[in-house]
């Protein structure tokens, strides 16, 4: 408050939907009632935001980029399987343990919390009139690696000398500030939800396809219908050796035309890539996440009392899926700042905003020690 006006900064929260899920579940309390509750609990900042809004962006940009290397793979044996990028812990282990082997197979496009990164710091930040510097940008979110993901120096601006998120905070260490400050959720007065495009959001939504934002199952529907001409319904999982890898298959008339997996926890994570190094992996693209059960049972999540983990998790699960789930392509707003700001789908400045590059950790060298 004493700062000088031209030192004073903008102050942006965004909210993931894993954190708001398991808010809720914690306070029981409905998604909707828990987002107006926090934003106003958080009224000493001037915008709250929804990285739902961010994950559009990713899921698009995952299901162009699986076309592209779908398309490459004649003449490129590692562009596929393509393997997911919006969990930080996956990418660090993946740079570090084996680092070029792995690399080329992971989607280049970053994760909601990223894009929200260059949003905010970008789009955002020109509609407000400000330079890059003068908003600091915290983040909400399930998982305590997305503070080394907002870390790495792919995600520093190096003009104005600012990271796409200044802060990142888990759900548990929200839940920490509520009860220093003495508040219940339940109390607080509710307030009007923030959108980057301006007016207040009036009903919440989320996307299909599970906790970990549904890419697999974007990725999937997308690549039937541009590639084969298929609409698919309902997907069909098959699981493998538990719920933590899965497998779903398009087919037609006896052949298999895709072959998509989902594999959560480290256990998996391992045995796929020695599926890889082996050259027997059978997928075009798998949905990699660090977490078993994947981001609503991430590691900054609450843990609720006197109850077991199984029931607690599937309590966040009901309330997560309550939402309505909206197709990215039909987004009004994520349209408009493609056409006018990024200009249009496919655009070098898209490629530049929304996606981003992964580096080889030499083992002797590397300060990052992830304990799994």
């Amino acid at each position: 408050q004493a700062a000088a006006a031209h030192e004073q900064k903008l102050v942006v929260v965004s909210v993931s939907p894993q954190s708001r899920a398991s808010l809720a579940a914690r306070c029981k309390l409905g998604l909707l009632e828990t987002a107006q509750k926090l934003t106003s609990f958080l009224k000493s900042v001037h915008y709250v935001f929804d990285t739902t809004f961010s994950r559009n962006f990713s899921l698009l940009e995952s299901q162009q980029e699986f076309l592209r290397r779908f398309h490459k793979q004649a003449e490129d044996k590692k562009a596929l399987p393509m393997l997911a990028s919006a969990c930080p812990g996956w990418i660090c282990y993946a740079e570090k343990t084996h680092g070029s082997f792995i690399i080329p197979h992971i989607s280049t496009t970053k994760s909601p919390q990223q894009v929200m990164g260059s949003l905010v710091k970008g789009y955002f930040a020109e509609q407000q009139h400000l330079p890059p510097d003068r908003i600091y940008h915290v983040t909400v979110m399930p998982c305590y690696d997305k503070k080394l993901e907002a870390s790495r120096p792919d995600f520093f601006n190096q003009e104005y000398q600012t990271r796409d998120v200044d802060c990142v905070i888990t759900t548990g260490e929200v839940l920490k500030l509520l009860e220093q400050e003495g508040v219940s959720l339940s109390d607080v007065e509710p307030a009007p939800l923030d959108t980057m495009l301006g007016g207040a959001v009036q009903e919440l939504s989320t996307h299909g396809g599970g906790g970990s934002g549904g890419y697999l199952e974007h990725i999937f529907r997308h690549a039937a219908l541009q590639l084969f001409g298929i609409h698919v319904g309902s997907l069909h999982y098959r699981p493998l050796r538990n719920k933590d890898f899965q497998e779903v298959t398009l087919e037609r008339d006896g052949e298999v035309l895709l072959h998509f997996a989902l594999a959560y926890g480290f256990r998996n994570i391992q045995n796929l890539v020695q599926k890889l190094k082996r050259g027997k992996c059978p997928y075009h693209y798998v949905e990699v996440m660090a977490c078993p059960s994947g981001c609503l049972n991430g590691g900054g999540q609450i843990k609720l009392e006197g109850e077991s983990s199984k029931e607690e998790l599937q309590q966040v699960e009901r309330l997560y899926e309550s939402l309505r789930a909206e197709i990215p392509e039909e987004n009004q707003a994520v349209r408009e700042l493609y056409e006018h700001w990024l200009g249009g789908w496919g655009s070098e400045r898209a490629l530049q905003v929304l996606h981003t590059q992964y580096h080889a950790v030499e083992r002797a060298n590397s300060a990052l020690n992830i304990k799994w």
